[in-house]
């Protein structure tokens, strides 16, 4: 069965360059009418450019483009989960738990969450769930998700969002580091000046405090504090591998084989790495398959790749998800 359970709409911030990849990926999905490069072309171009600017992610008119994307590569089940930092409803918990401080860090953190910071979840769920039944008479399961950053104390905001929503599958996620989106491109520096395998036990305890909130159906990219390639080796990090591993089984939660740290991030590599990959199957924790895609021609990306990590790894069935509830299919 092919499934992407981890799919966005939209992240910004709104610049040149987030325009001209959104015109990217329109061009690589859906064929305008008239000729490439001609004035004509330029104007339709333009015009759905300015209505998707108008309208926003939430609009048939993109996700339709998605689901394009996914009929051609035969997916059966695909699970939006846009950002929680998109939700300005839930600005204040980012606000309490980011470093935003009058320092160079805090102050390009503050701008990045007011620029990404935009829309409502009331939003978000009306129009996915409006778009479902289009969706089905494809012959495809678009499920309701959410990607929910986790911060330690965090947990008296978060569920009773979680409860209040008619989730098919929340996803936790870790993306900072004290405070530090470590995935940030304009902080890398950061890395060189920290212990790498103090900051792997400091981030990966932050993981297993989110595994043992016992609030998500999936913990996301689990090792994706090596985006940029900052890592100890390998060897010393098995341990740690082994602790996640222990506490997704223990906790009946499942994690994701993400492919978008290898084709989005100098790193090259899906999260987790085979290393990691392994040590989950021997633990028997849940999996499901991830392009982590915010673009519609990234959906499904490398998944055909991930599966066969998978089966290289021991597994023969993944993770899929209605209602909260979860169910296992083969992974052929």
């Amino acid at each position: 069965m092919k499934v992407d359970y981890h799919v966005h709409l939209e992240e910004g911030p709104y610049s040149l360059g987030w325009w001209t990849r959104t015109a990217e990926a329109l061009l690589s999905v859906h064929r305008l009418d008239q000729q490439r490069h001609t004035r004509e072309w330029m104007e339709e171009l333009s015009e759905f450019m300015a209505m998707r600017i108008r309208q926003g992610a939430y609009s048939p008119e993109w996700l339709n483009l998605y689901r394009l994307r996914a009929r051609e590569l035969g997916l059966q089940e695909v699970g939006i989960v846009d950002h929680l930092y998109r939700f300005r409803e839930f600005k204040p918990y980012f606000e309490e738990h980011m470093h935003l401080g009058d320092d160079e860090l805090g102050r390009l953190q503050r701008i990045w969450l007011d620029q990404v910071c935009t829309t409502s979840m009331e939003e978000f769920v009306a129009f996915i769930q409006s778009q479902q039944p289009v969706w089905e008479a494809d012959g495809i399961s678009l499920r309701l998700g959410l990607e929910a950053d986790y911060f330690v104390g965090g947990e008296t905001v978060l569920a009773p969002m979680i409860r209040h929503y008619p989730w098919d599958h929340v996803i936790g996620s870790v993306h900072f580091a004290g405070g530090w989106g470590f995935d940030n491109p304009e902080t890398q520096e950061l890395f060189e000046q920290r212990d790498l395998l103090a900051l792997y036990r400091e981030t990966f305890s932050v993981v297993e405090r989110a595994i043992e909130s016992g609030l998500f159906d999936i913990v996301a990219h689990l090792d994706n504090l090596k985006v940029f390639g900052h890592r100890p080796p390998e060897e010393e990090l098995i341990p740690l591998y082994q602790k996640i591993a222990g506490l997704l089984r223990k906790h009946d939660t499942a994690t994701e084989i993400n492919t978008g740290l290898f084709y989005r991030y100098p790193v090259k590599e899906m999260c987790p790495s085979l290393s990691f990959l392994q040590i989950l199957c021997e633990h028997g924790v849940p999996i499901t398959t991830s392009s982590d895609s915010h673009f519609p021609d990234h959906l499904g990306s490398y998944l055909d790749e991930a599966r066969n990590n998978l089966r290289y790894a021991g597994y023969q069935e993944i993770a899929t998800f209605e209602r909260r509830k979860r169910k296992t299919v083969s992974l052929t």
